[in-house]
């Protein structure tokens, strides 16, 4: 929720992706019904928030696929070369095209996915969890959001002869911590 003392209009304005504070991260089922958790450790993007008219607003999102860590080097490889094919697609990139207010502080944000360069619409559901100034001054704003997407319609598939299994399903998740573009 945004501090008491900020509205809408005052986050206007142009923004980068704090990556100290930012978490891109996914959750797959995995075999036997347990599930992988990960994240990607490198990336860069930033946003155009529009707090009068947030459907003025967009985003950039790019991933740098050889970053994904599950906390298991050898299942790492695996997905970062045969899944994600990092060697010939090296990002992972997201670009709005469309961004609707849904609540106070809740947000759909339609764009397109990009992975193994394939590229399909996808549309966010974020909600606005803070914005306030840090020590220095600084703003910051904070966002959450994710969706669901089918890995098979980016031919992100398994292959049982080598012992790969997940699900068809990933969840996809923002912890997003912005800061005034300077």
């Amino acid at each position: 929720m945004t501090t008491t003392r900020t509205t809408l209009s005052e986050l206007t304005g142009d923004y980068v992706l704090d990556p100290a504070h930012t978490r891109i991260g996914f959750v797959a089922r995995h075999t036997m019904g347990s599930r992988v958790h990960g994240q990607f450790d490198e990336f860069e993007g930033g946003a155009y928030l529009d707090g009068d008219e947030p459907s003025k607003s967009s985003a950039r999102l790019t991933i740098q696929a050889k970053s994904i860590q599950t906390r298991n080097a050898q299942r790492d490889g695996q997905l970062s070369g045969r899944f994600l094919r990092a060697d010939d697609h090296p990002a992972i990139t997201f670009t709005s095209a469309r961004v609707s207010q849904t609540g106070p502080a809740t947000f759909k944000v339609a764009g397109d996915l990009t992975i193994r360069g394939v590229t399909r619409p996808v549309t966010l559901d974020f909600e606005l969890t803070g914005a306030e100034n840090d020590r220095s001054g600084d703003r910051r704003v904070t966002l959450r959001g994710g969706t669901v997407i089918s890995r098979r319609d980016w031919g992100v598939d398994w292959n049982a002869a080598i012992g790969v299994m997940v699900g068809g399903k990933v969840k996809l998740e923002f912890d997003v911590v912005l800061v005034p573009l300077s």
